[in-house]
């Protein structure tokens, strides 16, 4: 199967074909929101400060994921870590709630929030090694869909990650 960037309106000479193309499987957990779970001592200033935790216990599961799906890819020689600007494209597909219609196309406009999902995977996709800092992507495409209401969805929850290069740009 060829993949090729989607037929956007940019002013960027993207390459064509995706250096880092990793399908996901699993629930998306969104980072973002913490919870105060006590306080503690800084170890920098010695001061009491209050200890966060993630709201979502489906983050860690969640980076962890992504993490091995794109190092497993790198070491395979599938994909090659990018140096310099990068264009994110990520499709999650999210679990259908069982009272959704069936026989009409729903849109899952509703929690998580697609950024808090982009959030996560791109701290993954950072801790993979895959580029040097999220602060890397210059543009990206992020969608939330259900399975087989789109033509990236999956056939359960996951996401395909796609990330592409600037033409010229060293790897």
């Amino acid at each position: 199967m060829t993949l090729t960037l989607p037929d956007l309106t940019t002013p960027y000479d993207w390459e064509p074909a995706p250096r880092i193309h990793v399908v996901v499987h699993g629930i998306a957990g969104p980072q973002g929101s913490k919870t105060a779970v006590g306080y503690g001592r800084s170890r920098k200033t010695g001061r009491t400060i209050p200890l966060m935790r993630e709201s979502s216990a489906k983050v860690k599961p969640w980076r962890d994921k992504v993490t091995d799906a794109i190092k497993a890819a790198i070491l395979r020689g599938e994909a090659q870590p990018i140096v310099g600007p990068v264009y994110a494209e990520i499709t999650f597909t999210m679990t259908k709630p069982v009272r959704a219609p069936k026989r009409r196309r729903t849109y899952p406009a509703v929690t998580p929030d697609i950024d808090k999902l982009e959030r996560s995977t791109y701290d993954a996709i950072t801790k993979a090694l895959a580029w040097k800092d999220d602060g890397s992507v210059i543009e990206n495409h992020n969608r939330k869909v259900y399975p087989g209401e789109h033509p990236d969805a999956l056939a359960e929850p996951g996401a395909i990650i796609r990330l592409y290069a600037l033409n010229g740009a060293l790897s």
